[in-house]
């Protein structure tokens, strides 16, 4: 196959995957080993996940302007106890802005303690099928839950270092990471809109850790210059249509609908393994 045509296969299943609750480095291993693909090196790696990362930036814009425009606040509230609990309580943007951090500290340090270790023993065929297959039971336990939940607003410490945590271990291949993290944030009692907006912002520095780490292993690929502008592009494009269809279908009691994509992935992952 082609090298550009390697690239495209890549990038979309990034950008299906990093949004859609489907796990895109479960589907990217078993595209390897069903397909015989390229396995990405490290800088085009990067590409792919900052491809998604630009879709995040723009399908949330709006919302990333009023959290950058928050941070004019934030020498002050350092300075003084008061300022930032006033700042806390009364500014919706600032606050959401604080339980992104929060949330990211758990991400950051179960991901360096785990990620080798996590890596090393769930990378087959056979552990990612049984991973979605639990991914698939996590969806459809949901179930309509989030209709009447909390809004950003009454959001706590809790819930966010609760989530990030989840994020955190979702980096085995097969755990979907915006499944989980949008799980967590329903079965919290958070509604439908805040979870799946702070699950897909919280991936924002989770991202950006993730492809300042992959870079100390060296930039060198395979990959043309036109296979990474045509890999990044696609799991942008794609990235942000999974992430509108996701919005979607989670604000329409859709949600638990992919449980029935990683059952039905889980299982041929698991029987591939079991009869190669």
């Amino acid at each position: 196959m082609p090298l550009v045509m390697v690239a495209v296969l890549l990038g979309l299943i990034q950008g299906l995957g990093e949004f859609l609750p489907i796990s895109s480095s479960g589907h990217l291993m078993l595209a390897q080993a069903v397909f015989g693909l390229v396995e990405p090196e490290v800088a085009f790696d990067v590409a792919l996940h900052l491809g998604t990362l630009g879709a995040v930036f723009i399908f949330y814009r709006e919302t990333l302007i009023s959290l950058i425009k928050e941070l004019r606040f934030l020498p002050g509230a350092l300075i003084s106890p008061a300022r930032w609990r006033e700042l806390y309580r009364g500014r919706p943007d600032f606050r959401f802005g604080l339980l992104i951090l929060a949330g990211s500290l758990p991400t950051g340090v179960i991901g360096l303690a785990l990620k080798d270790i996590l890596k090393a023993h769930f990378t087959s065929a056979l552990s990612v099928g049984l991973a979605l297959l639990v991914t698939g039971g996590l969806l459809r336990a949901v179930g309509r839950r989030g209709r009447n939940g909390r809004g950003a607003e009454q959001m706590t410490l809790r819930d966010a270092l609760v989530i990030g945590a989840i994020q955190g271990l979702a980096i085995v291949p097969g755990f979907s990471r915006s499944g989980f993290t949008i799980c967590a944030g329903l079965f919290a009692g958070l509604n439908r809109v805040t979870a799946a907006r702070y699950s897909f912002i919280l991936s924002i520095p989770a991202i950006i850790g993730a492809a300042v780490l992959e870079m100390r292993h060296g930039p060198a690929s395979i990959f043309s210059a036109g296979d990474f502008l045509a890999g990044f592009a696609v799991a942008a494009v794609s990235g942000y249509l999974a992430l509108a269809l996701l919005v979607r279908l989670l604000k329409r009691d859709h949600f638990g609908l992919f449980a029935w994509w990683c059952w039905g992935v889980g299982l041929f992952a698991v029987g591939w393994s079991v009869l190669a």
